[in-house]
């Protein structure tokens, strides 16, 4: 099962001190249907240089991860994500402390993701880009308040329970409370 699940960790979490390179992060990908104790071959390394190559971010694929952007790595983990053919994506908070270029092309990647049929869950806090990024929100505030399309989600009134009246964001999205 796990090697139908590929994580994208929040950038918060990782040691970007740690020596590794791109290709090299990017091949960790192929190693949970490789199985432990077996190293990636010809094939897989063709496939994490595809995979960077998806992301934008091949040309990089000898540096290591801690000189790149954020944005940059965050592609990088995206590759990693994508290398592991998975039928589930999950990511934690994806779009934090990126550049606008990396946060379109991996919304561009997660949503070809979903063409494909591949299931794409997403934590995001921004509730302004819902329409523009998800077709589903699941809102949460210490429990489930709402689940459905973004236009059943994003209703004052919902958005009001979850927040616990503080609104002032919601004129931002253009909605107003009535």
């Amino acid at each position: 099962m796990r090697e139908k699940i590929a994580y994208v960790p929040q950038r918060s979490t990782i040691d970007w001190d740690f020596p590794i390179t791109v290709i090299d992060t990017v091949l960790i990908g192929t190693y949970p249907k490789l199985g432990l104790f077996k190293r990636p071959k010809k094939r897989e390394r063709e496939w994490a240089y595809e995979c960077l190559k998806k992301v934008g971010m091949k040309e990089y694929s000898q540096r290591q991860i801690g000189e790149l952007s954020g944005g940059q790595q965050q592609r990088v983990f995206v590759a990693r994500a994508l290398a592991q053919k998975p039928e589930f994506f999950f990511l934690d908070e994806p779009f934090v402390g990126i550049d606008v270029t990396s946060e379109e092309t991996i919304i561009n990647i997660l949503r070809e993701q979903r063409d494909e049929g591949k299931t794409v869950f997403i934590v995001h806090h921004d509730l302004s880009k819902a329409g523009a990024y998800f077709d589903e929100l699941l809102l949460l505030n210490k429990e489930l308040i709402k689940y459905g399309s973004v236009h059943e989600v994003c209703r004052p009134e919902i958005i009001s329970k979850a927040y616990h009246g503080q609104l002032s964001f919601l004129e931002e999205m253009g909605m107003t409370i009535s």
